[in-house]
């Protein structure tokens, strides 16, 4: 899914214009950017938690040289999906009509159901 993808949503369930949806949608991303470069988490109920996450720097090394090179501090973002959507995307999926699918007993013209 994409950004325009969640603009045209907001449009039709909302009844907003394409502008609005447009305002509304870059509004919410910027103010969760803004909040992750300040280091705060975010959590959504029910879609799930962003976290920044601070790493320490440390001595690295070159593989191909073997030289010793130092790796800054440096900052990760994770996200961590809710309780509920985790449930949600594990949900089997719901099985399709068993007319779509051929019986086993039905057999093709000529068949000796060997399986040979």
């Amino acid at each position: 899914m994409l950004k325009s993808d969640l603009i045209n949503i907001l449009v039709a369930k909302r009844g907003v214009t394409q502008k609005q949806a447009e305002a509304t949608i870059e509004t919410i991303f910027e103010s969760m950017k803004d909040a992750l470069c300040r280091g705060e988490n975010i959590e959504i109920r029910g879609l799930g938690a962003f976290h920044v996450k601070n790493y320490q720097g440390y001595q690295g090394r070159n593989p191909k040289t073997g030289q010793v090179i130092p790796v800054k501090p440096k900052r990760g973002l994770l996200f961590r999906t809710g309780k509920e959507l985790r449930d949600r995307v594990n949900r089997p999926a719901p099985q399709q009509a068993q007319s779509d699918l051929p019986s086993p007993e039905t057999k093709s013209p000529g068949s000796t159901g060997t399986g040979l």
